[in-house]
Formats: C-alpha cells, sequence, structure tokens
C-alpha cells in the first residue's frame, strides 16, 4: 500500500495534540472522547468535523494502539458497541450531515446508548422477512410490530430499525431504515434473562410508535442495502476489532495458568495450541484492517467473526476446565439482573466461568455461524446461493406459519 507521508504526520501529531492537552490519567472519559472526536481521532477515515480526519482507515490501528500505550479509556468502543461499531459506519455511508451532525458526537462520549433493532420472532436469520411495518402519516411513519433479541435496549436512547415499509414489494425492496428514540411512546421494553443471569437482551414492541421523516436513513424502499451496510460493520465490530497481543479470553487463560502453578505438560501444550491461533487470527485481522481502502467493510468481515466464535468459545472452555471443580461455580454469585454501563464497561473483571457462559452465544449473535459460512460461500468463494423461491415475490403474498 502506497505510504502517504502527509497523512502520518497528520495522524502523529493528532494523536500527540490529544494527549498532551488532555492526560488519559488526568481527564474524565467522557471528556477525553469528546476531545478524540473533536481532534478527528475516533474514525479517522471519516470526514472533519465528523470525528475523522479524512484519511485512510488503516490510520485506525495506529491511533488505537497509541491510545492504549497512553492508557486512554477505550471501552466506549465495546460498552456502545451498537452505536461506535454499527450506527457510525450506517451515518457515514448513508446519513445526512443534519443527521452526522446530530448523533455522532454523543455516540462517542457515551452520552447516547444505541441498539439495533432487526431480528423478530418470524424473521431472524432471514432478516428480509421482517414484519414490522412502517405506515407514512404525512411527515412521520407509524410503527406497528415486534423485535427481539435486542442489545442494550433497557439502555439505549436511540435504535437502528429497519422496517416493512411496502408490503406490494419482495420483501428485500419493501423496506425502509430509520434511527427511532427508544424513549418515545409506543415503545415497549422488555428485558431476556439468559444464561449468565443477565438481561443484555431485549423484545421490544412498537404500538403506534411515530418517527419524524428526518430520522429515516437514505430512501423509501432503500431499507435492505443500509441494513447490509449495518451488517457488514457489525460482524468487524464483533470479530474484526484488532486487540493487544494475549489480552482477552486468551490472556484470561493464561493467568489462570499461572495461578494454578501446574506443570501439567499437556495443558501446557493446549495453551499455547490456542495462544497460538489467538495470535494468528489477531494478526490475519489487523493485516486485513491495514488493507481496507474504505471505511465500509465487505463480505470479508464475517471471516473474522467465524473463527472468532467457535476459537472464542474454545478459550473460554478450556480455561473452565483449568479450574477444576471450582470451574461449577461462580464467584460472584449468580443473579437475574439488567446489563448496566458499568458491567460493560468493567467486562474484563468478571470471572472466567461467566465469561464462559457468555461465549456460548459467540456462534448466534451478529449472524449465525451457519450464515457466515452462506456469506463466505456465495459473496467471496462464489458458490451457487441456496434457492430462493420467495425472492421475487411480492411480501404479502409470502407463505408464513
Amino acid at each position: 500500500m502506497t505510504i502517504d507521508p502527509t497523512a502520518d504526520q497528520r495522524v502523529a501529531d493528532a494523536v500527540d495534540q490529544l494527549l498532551e492537552q488532555y492526560p488519559p490519567s488526568a481527564t474524565e472519559p467522557k471528556t477525553f472522547w469528546g476531545a478524540q472526536f473533536d481532534t478527528g481521532l475516533a474514525w479517522v477515515d471519516f470526514p472533519e468535523g465528523n470525528g475523522g480526519l479524512g484519511v485512510s482507515p488503516k490510520y485506525r490501528e495506529y491511533v488505537s494502539r497509541r491510545l492504549e500505550e497512553a492508557g486512554a479509556p477505550t471501552w466506549n468502543r465495546s460498552a456502545n458497541i451498537l452505536g461506535i461499531g454499527m450506527g457510525a459506519g450506517v451515518l457515514a455511508a448513508h446519513g445526512t450531515n443534519d443527521q452526522r451532525a446530530r448523533w455522532l458526537r454523543p455516540m462517542f462520549t457515551m452520552d447516547e446508548i444505541w441498539c439495533q433493532l432487526f431480528s423478530e420472532p418470524g424473521a431472524g436469520s432471514d432478516v428480509a422477512g421482517l414484519a414490522t411495518r412502517a405506515v407514512r402519516d404525512g411527515d412521520e411513519w407509524v410503527i406497528n410490530g415486534q423485535k427481539v433479541w435486542t442489545t442494550l435496549a433497557h439502555l439505549a436512547k436511540w435504535g437502528l430499525l429497519v422496517a416493512r415499509s411496502d408490503p406490494d414489494q419482495p420483501k428485500h425492496r419493501g423496506l425502509t431504515y430509520f434511527v427511532v428514540d427508544m424513549e418515545s411512546p409506543g415503545v415497549d421494553v422488555r428485558p431476556l434473562y439468559q444464561i449468565t443471569g443477565e438481561a443484555e437482551f431485549n423484545e421490544v414492541f412498537f404500538d403506534d410508535a411515530r418517527i419524524p421523516d428526518d430520522q429515516r436513513i437514505d430512501d423509501v424502499g432503500a431499507g435492505w442495502r443500509v441494513a447490509m451496510t449495518t451488517l457488514m460493520n457489525e460482524r468487524v465490530a464483533i470479530g474484526g476489532n484488532t486487540v493487544p497481543r494475549s489480552s482477552g479470553s486468551i490472556g484470561r487463560a493464561m493467568d489462570v495458568w499461572k495461578d494454578s502453578g501446574s506443570g501439567d505438560p499437556a495443558t501446557r501444550r493446549e495453551l499455547v495450541r490456542l495462544w497460538a491461533e489467538v495470535e494468528a487470527m489477531r494478526l490475519t485481522t489487523l493485516r486485513a484492517t491495514e488493507n481496507m481502502k474504505s471505511g465500509t467493510p465487505g463480505p470479508e468481515g464475517s471471516t473474522g467473526k467465524l473463527a472468532w466464535a467457535d476459537l472464542n468459545k474454545e478459550v473460554t472452555a478450556f480455561t473452565v476446565s483449568m479450574l477444576g471443580m471450582d470451574g461449577a461455580t461462580i464467584p460472584e454469585g449468580y443473579a437475574l439482573e439488567a446489563t448496566s454501563y458499568e458491567t460493560r464497561e468493567v467486562e474484563r473483571v468478571m470471572s472466567v466461568q461467566r465469561h464462559f457462559l457468555r461465549a456460548r452465544a459467540n456462534s448466534i449473535e451478529g449472524g449465525t455461524s451457519e450464515i457466515m459460512r452462506n456469506i463466505l460461500g456465495e459473496r467471496i468463494l462464489g458458490l451457487p446461493g441456496e434457492p430462493r423461491v420467495d425472492k421475487d415475490m411480492p411480501w404479502k403474498e409470502v407463505p408464513r406459519g
């Protein structure tokens, strides 16, 4: 890749300026994130004024590494992953200038949490088959329907919503995309408790909820195109983040092995094997990030998501196995509770047992591993797609159980 020395210097100078004026050790996280956005270091490839510097996305890794080394707070990216990891890319690719100016900065500073309203009880893997209706009423849209498995909906101010605006069109062409105020009348959020005891997910009911037309993203009927941008960013956010070496689940495994004082060569050999696989994936992800030519990822993001899901489950299971019988209990106790900002922020201090339980969902959330394999087969390898008899049929005529 051609190196632009001017861009190199601009990005380096921006990081130096940020760290000098806002020392991480002496700056509150939200203040730091606001300054990071204003300096153009939230998403360096975004336009100036929108949290970026208008440079290549390859500089994202450089900025992340410099900020990590300086001890800067970065947990906003995981705590508000639906916004920063997905919504930002949608606004950059499909939003208006006014929408970007309104939503990007408070999204990055964690002043406004976001969620994603795609899956429904009858439309999971086949998202395009969704039934939630959007009917235009003057300068507003009236929404009725139900969404499910909505992460952080109970904390969210804004939601990324795709709804059916024209049932006479085939399912992919009758969708429109909106940003909905989760605190508006007609929006009912109900928690769904998972195996960890937390209610990180929710079901959401819309009963004549109203959305102003200026909160519509892209054209009427362009919802599927915008949804694809969301999903591509989602898979990168889940499986495509570059992290420091020996961090995350493999770092916890190493800590457990060191604390155990085990000299078992078989255990050590398995730990080394897993560490090598995690490191190979980290380097592959880093290379893919540096090779990006634009800020909108392609189907290749599904590769990292698929590999990470299986590998993370394997690592967490191995870690729990090293605990012996202690692995059967959760040190912090087990209680049904809604996920809070704090649990999102300090996820790394959760017990390895709870991490093991949470990892079971990795191959389901953000697109199942089966769907990821279909995407890779069809869009990267060029294999024939599965038969789709309802592709050109008006949605209202598609049989539904």
